[in-house]
């Protein structure tokens, strides 16, 4: 498959953001737990150079603790401050204050040497579309404040968001970038849902999946679809259509629903706890 999606309106969102970066002491970024590296939009290294950084392993409930653990050193050891976070759940909320104030320390010490006592930390939330932002700062501030959906492009311009008295907030759109070098990446982004599905070819997208399954987790699609080898990616799609009941006009297999139906499950965590990039 080749993966191609950079519309007029992220780069717009770009713009706003390097408009905005001298506005704040922070970048908080959002990244898949499931796709660490894939998910990271390089832009932002570039963007966000000279603040203090911490990156958030969000959705870590749908990948394997081990590589999460991994990926956290991962990020450590190139002197980011990590945290797991489940946003939709709230776990990992309560650690997200300490780090703040952890990643911000100079500029806190720096402000109290010049008399400045109550000034807040400002911080810019950054992700990749359908990266789960929104829900985080809902989370974080124990209220709806921003917008939420399970679909990408959901935030369309920036809000700030007041936490308490220490820390402000500042929400953007989700913004991919221009070209996908390693086609892999473009594909990992698709399994998860950061590109529209409208733009894909979900049947073909299926099959690649079964194909990543087959080769790191057999025996879960087998077990969950009762399909047999996977060695015929398109042939295992064709038997979760038979098995569930999948049906066109005429009883014929419908293949799209069922593409639909495997990538959803995936998604939502009812294939077990999957990691699609190990480091």
């Amino acid at each position: 498959m080749h993966f191609q999606w950079y519309p007029g309106h992220m780069t717009k969102a770009k713009r706003m953001m390097q408009e905005n970066m001298k506005l704040v002491d922070l970048v908080i970024e959002l990244v898949d737990a499931r796709i660490p590296l894939s998910s990271r939009n390089p832009d932002i290294d570039e963007l966000g150079k000279n603040k203090a950084r911490v990156v958030l392993l969000n959705k870590a409930d749908l990948a394997e603790e081990r590589w999460n653990e991994a990926w956290i050193r991962y990020f450590e050891e190139r002197g980011f401050l990590a945290v797991k976070v489940n946003s939709k759940k709230g776990s990992g909320m309560k650690e997200i204050q300490a780090v703040i104030g952890k990643a911000c320390k100079a500029k806190i010490e720096r402000d109290r040497r010049r008399g400045i006592l109550n000034r807040p930390v400002r911080a810019m939330v950054v992700g990749i579309p359908n990266v789960g932002k929104s829900t985080f700062i809902n989370a974080l501030a124990g209220k709806a404040c921003a917008k939420t959906g399970n679909k990408p492009g959901v935030t369309k311009g920036k809000q700030w968001i007041r936490l308490n008295k220490q820390v402000e907030l500042l929400d953007t759109p989700g913004i991919l970038w221009p070209k996908f070098e390693d086609q892999k990446v473009g594909l990992r982004l698709a399994f998860i849902g950061s590109i529209k599905d409208e733009i894909l070819n979900t049947e073909e997208l299926a099959c690649e999946f079964i194909k990543y399954m087959d080769q790191e987790y057999d025996g879960v699609l087998k077990e969950k679809y009762h399909v047999e080898a996977l060695d015929d990616s398109y042939g295992t799609l064709l038997d979760i259509a038979r098995n569930r009941h999948c049906l066109v006009r005429g009883n014929e297999l419908d293949t799209g629903k069922a593409a639909a139906l495997l990538l959803d499950d995936f998604r939502n965590g009812k294939l077990g706890r999957i990691t699609l990039e190990k480091c």
